[in-house]
Order: structure tokens, then sequence, then C-alpha cells
């Protein structure tokens, strides 16, 4: 006779359903979350999905509802309540949003220290001081939008919790930081390359993701990661009057952070960054699928493409290497550092924007990243 199959417990449940929509969502830290998120935070995530939000958003969201179901376990011992009221709102911002001088005086303003070691000892805080208020605010939105897909109405727009954000950030002011704090120009670009020199199916990828990555506008890690060989397509060799032909291709970004996937977005490469990328997808035999994958301890190359922090990774390893410091350079860099080396050489902005995608001049204009603008023509006009 055979034997029963054993029922699964919630959270094994949670795990398997989670697994269902990991292709379009991909999840790291696929248990704990199961162990975190709720049986109706999970069935949010996948009508999300069924809904086609992009994958960017969902990835954001999901992390996001992961912190504060945490942040909520650990601040008051209960999953979150849907819909949230209004003392838990300004709780998080008080929690969140501090003076570290009135802390010093303080030790119950702030977070307190019970929720902050628990919060710690799961990897969700880091940094020892008040969160950004941009990140603050994020999380708020995310926590109303995500109200909203339940079907109820969250106290979000209320005036205490304005006032109370609004104050919390004059008390608290902190200096934007840029997402990666020096640009990776082409002079730095050419010291991360030279650091991919050999033939190794590691070299050759490295080289081909930092080369794309580049020349293709600065194409943010997630569209890196998730680059697939359906979206290239072969474009006829660009002439050149005093040498063979340069090869092209183009790259159909389908739906990124600032499109809907509904626009054709087609960005151009041209000569070296194609044979760095057809040197890379002819070793590993990339004839479908993920461009960009992962290789094994003995040089197997996985089927599974890299996740978006992997290219970070990659990039700061890469900056070691060079005998640079990893902490002032990230996967950002390439976008700001794309629109810098355009300034540099006289490109017209909007000739570069149609590279990079960027939906306004001012956006576009706040990744320019110089570090030579004290010293250069526009300072010293007079």
């Amino acid at each position: 006779m055979a034997k029963a199959k054993t029922s699964l417990t919630a959270v094994e449940r949670r795990s398997e359903e989670l697994d269902t929509i990991a292709a379009v969502l991909p999840l790291e830290r696929r248990d704990e979350l199961a162990e975190l998120l709720t049986d109706q935070d999970v069935e949010t995530l996948r009508h999300l999905v069924n809904q086609g939000m992009g994958d960017n958003t969902l990835r954001a969201l999901t992390s996001d509802l992961a912190y504060l179901e945490a942040w909520g376990l650990a601040a008051t011992g209960q999953s979150l309540p849907w819909p949230a009221p209004e003392a838990l709102l300004l709780k998080f911002v008080a929690h969140h949003l501090w003076a570290p001088e009135k802390r010093a005086a303080d030790p119950d303003h702030g977070m307190p220290a019970d929720v902050d070691e628990d919060l710690r000892s799961q990897g969700f805080l880091r940094s020892a001081g008040p969160h950004a208020p941009s990140t603050v605010r994020r999380r708020l939105a995310n926590w109303s939008t995500l109200t909203k897909w339940r079907g109820f109405d969250g106290a979000f727009a209320s005036p205490a919790l304005k006032s109370a954000i609004r104050l919390a950030i004059r008390a608290v002011p902190r200096q934007r930081l840029r997402k990666s704090a020096k640009a990776v120009t082409g002079d730095v670009l050419a010291k991360l390359l030279a650091t991919c020199a050999t033939d190794s199916l590691r070299d050759l990828r490295d080289r081909a993701i930092l080369m794309v990555a580049f020349a293709s506008g600065g194409r943010r890690r997630s569209e890196i990661a998730g680059l697939r060989r359906e979206q290239l397509t072969i474009e006829p060799p660009i002439e050149e009057p005093d040498g063979p032909p340069l090869l092209s291709l183009a790259i159909h970004l389908g739906r990124t952070k600032t499109s809907s996937g509904e626009e054709n977005d087609v960005v151009y490469l041209t000569g070296r960054p194609v044979e760095a990328l057809n040197a890379w997808m002819t070793a590993a035999k990339v004839e479908s699928g993920s461009v960009f994958r992962g290789i094994g301890r003995w040089g197997t190359v996985s089927k599974r493409a890299i996740d978006p922090q992997s290219v970070n990774a990659i990039i700061k390893q890469r900056v070691e290497m060079a005998g640079l410091k990893a902490g002032e350079f990230s996967a950002h860099g390439l976008r700001s550092g794309f629109l810098t080396e355009a300034a540099i050489r006289n490109i017209p902005l909007l000739e570069a924007m149609e590279q990079s995608r960027h939906r306004s001049v001012q956006q576009a204009s706040n990744y320019y990243n110089n570090a030579t603008r004290p010293s250069g023509r526009a300072a010293r006009m007079l």
C-alpha cells in the first residue's frame, strides 16, 4: 500500500508558490522569505506578476515588503495589519528618521535597541545611522501600493504622517549621495578592461559585461543580468573610411525602468563591444536564452543568468584588481560614466540620451559626475 504523501507546511507551501513566480521575479533568500511573508503577501505578489508589472518594480516591492514584515514583527510582535493604522505608520517614521545627536543623549530616541538588533541579525539592517529619507519615502510608497492592491485604503496621505516626515527630514539633514561615488569614465573603464586580458571564460565574460554595459548607454545592472540572446539582432556593418567595416549589433530593450515594454526601445553596439560580446557567446556556447551566465568552480558555464547583484560584484572585483578603491565605484558608475564621458568628448547631450534612453534632459544631466568640474571651463569663464 502506497504511503500517503505528507502534507506541506505553510512555509513549504509558500516556498513552492514563490518558486512558481521566480522566473518572472528572481528571488534571493527564498526560504527566509517564505517564513517571513504571509499567505496573503505571496498571493499579492502572484497577482502583481499576473498583472504584468515590470521585473524591477516587483523586485523592489518584494524587497520592501520583506523589510516591512520583518520590521513589523520586530516592533509589534505581529505581522503587518492591512490596512496599517496611522499610528503604525508614524511609528515606522520615528524608528527610521532620527537624530544621532539626540540618540546619544536619549537611548529611547529612534529605533529601539531590541528592534535594531532583531533586524540586524536577519541582515535587514547594515548601517548604524538613520535611514535615508528617500528610502523611507520609497518604502512607505510601496507599502501604500501594496495596500491598494489588496483593496484597502490606507492613511498614507494623512496630514499627520506628511508632517512627521517633513519635520524629521528637517531635523536630520542628510547629503544625498550618488549611487556610485565616482563615474566609470573611459580612463577608468580602460583600467578595468586591462584586468580581463586572458582568454579564460571569466575574463571573456567580464570583459563583455563591462563593454556592453558601458557602450550601450550605461545599462542598468538588472538589464545586463537579464539580457537574452533573443534581444540581439545583427545590423549591417558600419563603413569606415580608413579601415575595415565595424561590426554592428542592436539590443532590443523591451520593458525597462522607464518604459512600458510596448515601445521599441533599441540601442546599438559598434566595433569592439560587439567583438567582445561575440567572443564570450562563442566560448560559452550561448545560442539562446540568457547571455551572461554564472561560471562554476571548474569552468562550467551555467544555463542560468547571473543576478543583478553579481554584476555589481564583478565590477567591484575588477576595480580592486585594477588597483582602485572598490568603495568608490559600483555598477551604476557605468551609467553616470557613459554620460560623463560623452560630455568630456563633446558629444551632444541629446545624442547621448538616444543611447542611454533617458526621458528628460534634467534626468540625464543629473548623471554628469565629472570630477574636473571645479577646474573646468564653465567654472572659469571670468
